[in-house]
């Protein structure tokens, strides 16, 4: 049974002497070596052996650690209380600093970043406080940066989560709003009401421009179809007179060949103009204007006489019978005298 005990004993104080002599650190954190009480050195994660009963291991988390700290009321330049929390992302860079030049180095953040708030929103106004967040989060970085450093940590971000101001301030700032909407809202109808009255005017400006156009376009096309159809019922007149005076001269030219085909004799000539003569005086008018010699006609009559002379069993008529007056003082004309005398 003794020796039993002995055994057992020695092999529990071999457990117990390897459980202080063998220690693991995890991944992320550094192993701080105290020897008798004073700093010896720091292990590497992973198995680190230390001298039992004589080093003393604290392990000290290495990784980035988001605190969010308590809400707390801090008042703005303008005399306005609100409540204001963040969230720090801090991280241990020497663990000598951290676990030697400050008792408690979470804790000194924390309070450290209470002081820095109030600071900060001390200096803004309300306006500023809630709208720029990113100036406050860059002021309390460069407040805490530089004590924070002294104690082996680094402040990788601050980011403000809540700032809550009194109700009646929230009150007042809806009410504010509200009637900025509406402020935002009259001068948008105002001008959309002005657009569409410049787009009328544009619009209508543009129609009668197109109608003018439209117009001088119809006026220049009416006057230039005017020009066309003159220019073609010239052409039209002037051919057609062309053809007028070419017809009348094959007539003539028609008349003429047949005349000189015909050989008229000078008492043919004599009785025709007599007939015509005739035709004429027989006719309505008041006058009868004889645009020929008179004479000719007594000639022409005195050679009808001679013909007729000829002719058995007529007599020949007396010196100007069958020759009527010349009407209305119509000039009369022989070889030496005014007075028409047989030839």
């Amino acid at each position: 049974m003794v020796g039993t005990v002995v055994a057992i004993v020695i092999v529990a104080a071999v457990v117990v002497l390897l459980s202080r002599t063998v220690r693991v650190i995890q991944q992320g954190s550094s192993g701080v070596i105290k020897r008798l009480g004073q700093f010896h050195g720091v292990r590497a994660p992973g198995l680190a052996v230390v001298v039992p009963f004589v080093d003393q291991m604290v392990r000290v988390d290495m990784r980035e650690v988001p605190r969010t700290g308590d809400r707390q009321d801090v008042i703005t330049k303008d005399n306005v209380s609100v409540a204001v929390n963040a969230t720090i992302f801090s991280q241990v860079v020497d663990v000598k600093l951290a676990l030697y030049d400050v008792s408690n180095y979470q804790v000194a953040v924390d309070q450290l970043a209470r002081t820095s708030l109030r600071a900060v929103f001390g200096g803004l106004t309300l306006d500023e406080a809630l709208s720029d967040r990113e100036r406050i989060n860059a002021e309390l970085q460069r407040h805490m940066s530089p004590a924070a450093e002294k104690w082996g940590v680094r402040l990788n971000r601050i980011e403000i989560v809540d700032i809550l101001p009194p109700q009646q301030i929230l009150n007042a700032m809806a009410l504010q709003k509200e009637a900025d909407q509406q402020k935002r809202a009259a001068i948008l109808k105002s001008e959309g009401e002005q657009q569409a009255a410049i787009n009328s005017a544009q619009g209508q400006r543009t129609a009668a421009i197109l109608r003018a156009e439209g117009d001088k376009q119809a006026t220049i096309l009416r006057a230039e179809a005017q020009k066309q159809a003159a220019i073609l019922a010239a052409e039209g007149s002037r051919e057609s007179q062309a053809l007028d005076g070419e017809g009348r001269a094959t007539a003539i030219s028609s008349v003429y060949q047949a005349i000189h085909q015909a050989r008229p004799t000078p008492e043919l000539l004599a009785v025709l103009q007599l007939d015509t003569l005739g035709k004429l005086v027989a006719s309505d008018n008041a006058k009868v204007v004889v645009p020929v010699e008179t004479a000719a006609l007594l000639g022409a009559s005195q050679a009808l006489r001679a013909v007729l002379a000829d002719v058995p069993g007529t007599s020949p008529a007396p010196d100007g019978a069958g020759v009527a007056p010349v009407a209305d003082g119509a000039a009369t004309r022989s070889g030496a005298g005014g007075a028409a005398r047989p030839r």
